[in-house]
């Protein structure tokens, strides 16, 4: 129809001129052509069944409803220093498909997890105690950590937006604010704290009293120590 209407409305116009219009569109229409598409092309996400709980795996293959800050990835830290080559969030499987079900109930609730800080590989604890070689802030990689093993993660909640939550302080803040004790604190805080808490315990997740950010997976905590290191994109 646009087309017959464009012959239409030339048919009764100089031959040149007639060409020349032609031109123009067959001009825009190319143009039209190699714009590219702004929808945006979703990964294909990968399916658990099938692994063994022990496998590492890189959380982001597995579902698109998570949110990533990893700080050791940066200076941004209580270390003030980079630790890890790149930003991975890698953990065992048995950690995924418990993360996967806490996130589906806060999804519930409108929120979604957000990633500090996953699997660690154990090279990464000894460059960590060598910064800061106190236990009160930092395993001793000899011991390791659980988050070695795959079963531990750092985390807070973002809104269905990607809004921040607010916690009270940020990640890595070593005070009595940060303590899941401390009541002394605005009811909205509480709140958050309470239901990432319950929520993260109700999938078998264990917390520290000193830190809200931190959660360990009770089968975890038996996995052995882990250095698998994943590859960086150049």
């Amino acid at each position: 129809m646009v087309v017959f209407l464009f012959f239409v409305s030339c048919k009764d116009k100089p031959k040149e001129v007639v060409q020349d219009t032609v031109k123009v569109v067959e001009k825009e229409l190319d143009t039209i052509k190699t714009i590219p598409s702004k929808i945006p092309v979703l990964p294909k996400l990968k399916s658990l069944a099938g692994l063994a709980d022990t496998t590492f795996i890189r959380l982001a293959d597995y579902s698109a409803d998570f949110v990533y800050d990893l700080r050791y990835a940066t200076t941004n830290n209580f270390l003030k220093a980079k630790v890890y080559d790149c930003a991975e969030c890698y953990t065992r499987v048995r950690t995924a498909k418990a993360l996967l079900k806490a996130n589906a109930a806060f999804m519930e609730k409108g929120y979604k997890i957000k990633f500090y800080d996953c699997y660690r590989p154990n090279s990464v604890q000894y460059k960590m105690w060598e910064i800061v070689p106190n236990p009160q802030y930092v395993a001793n990689p000899v011991k390791g950590s659980i988050h070695n093993k795959g079963g531990a993660v750092d985390i807070t909640l973002v809104t269905m937006e990607g809004a921040a939550v607010d916690m009270g302080t940020d990640f890595d803040f070593f005070g009595k604010k940060a303590y899941h004790d401390n009541y002394n604190l605005p009811e909205e805080i509480l709140t958050h704290r309470k239901v990432l808490k319950e929520t993260m315990e109700s999938f078998g997740f264990w917390s520290i009293r000193t830190e809200w950010w931190h959660y360990n997976l009770s089968a975890g905590s038996n996995a052995k120590i882990a250095n698998f290191k994943w590859d960086c994109e150049s």
